[in-house]
């Protein structure tokens, strides 16, 4: 699968060696935003030593990069912000489970963003990694899908409260964000689930099956994804880190509120899928008992015919109806006849 990472490059290597691990190597993108309610600063550019000369308590900086395999910009930006190398090691390693680490002066978080192939019917997954800092954010994309553009768009027009209010809050809004895309991805997810149960019912085939399959996979990966998320915005509220701020925290709950609410329809998408499992289980079983039913009937009418043939096979001199010259067609006929009679009864009886 494309999603699949490899990490061989990472056996043996001592604790805090960054190496990149994932699939994803696109041009390195560096965003640049430094502002306040009523200034701006924005830098696009691919040399992050643009961006590390600014250092004012009064702004809130914010240093988006796309491309985590860059390990010497990763090296720079850790030893800019005195960044933990374990921190830089997991920011190259794209196959992290989503979580929440307290280091001394800053916050860690890690996320999967989450969009939607249309056409494959899978999801398509991207490490989202953010460090909090008392005046600053830097996010780690680990494609070019820029997930955040929204929100740079919001910056630059000055809309809503994010040029008012702190780095809490722009992060708050980032891991909003991510978590609103996967009602996006589950939204696509649900028509096709839909489209599937009509499918089963009323016109069942391999393909059909192959999907519903495909799409039981699917939302094993995406609870695996999705699940941690709430640990993680449950450990933010509940921390008592001061670059945390109250008013932030209320924010904060409303999108573990939406987590477990995505949560929730992850689970009832995966209970729709056992039963429509279940449902081509009974169908299958039940079109094989009335293939044998059919079968069964046939044999069972064809048992005293094959024991009257066998009689008359049975090459004595003397049997009745062998001189007759009319005795072969009055075989026939009695044999017709009996197995008509035994057909009508069947059918009285209600196994045919």
């Amino acid at each position: 699968m494309a999603r699949e990472i490899s990490r061989k490059g990472k056996i043996g290597q001592p604790p805090g060696t960054v190496i990149h691990t994932g699939r994803h190597k696109p041009e390195l993108k560096i965003s640049f935003f430094d502002y306040t309610e009523s200034t701006l600063t924005v830098h696009e550019t691919a040399k992050v030593e643009e961006c590390l000369s600014f250092e004012n308590k009064q702004t809130v900086s914010w240093i988006d990069i796309q491309g985590v395999h860059d390990i010497e910009t990763i090296k720079k930006i850790g030893e800019h912000f005195r960044l933990h190398s374990l921190l830089l090691e997991d920011i190259a390693n794209t196959d992290q489970r989503p979580k929440m680490e307290d280091y001394e002066g800053y916050l860690f978080v890690v996320l999967k963003a989450l969009s939607h192939d249309t056409d494959k019917h899978t999801t398509l997954p991207q490490q989202i990694s953010l460090v909090i800092g008392p005046a600053y954010v830097l996010s780690f994309q680990e494609s070019d899908r820029d997930v955040f553009a929204i929100v740079k768009e919001r910056i630059k027009q000055g809309k809503g409260k994010i040029r008012k209010m702190g780095a809490d809050y722009l992060a708050y809004v980032l891991m909003d964000l991510v978590v609103d895309r996967y009602f996006e991805v589950l939204e696509r997810f649900g028509e096709k689930i839909e489209n599937l149960e009509e499918d089963i019912i009323h016109s069942l085939t391999t393909e059909t099956v192959d999907l519903l399959h495909h799409l039981k996979r699917e939302m094993i990966y995406l609870r695996r994804s999705v699940w941690p998320v709430r640990e993680v915005l449950s450990g933010l509220q509940r921390n008592d880190s001061v670059l945390i701020r109250k008013s932030t925290k209320t924010y904060l709950r409303d999108v573990y509120d939406h987590s477990i609410q995505v949560i929730d329809t992850i689970e009832t998408y995966r209970d729709l899928l056992a039963g429509m499992l279940d449902i081509y289980l009974s169908s299958m079983s039940n079109r094989m008992n009335e293939v044998m039913k059919v079968l069964t009937l046939i044999a069972t009418i064809f048992i005293p015919l094959t024991f009257v043939t066998g009689i008359y096979g049975m090459n004595f001199a003397f049997m009745p109806f062998l001189s007759d010259p009319h005795g072969f067609w009055y075989i026939i006929i009695g044999m017709a006849v009996l197995g008509a009679v035994m057909a009508l009864y069947f059918k009285r009886r209600g196994w045919a």
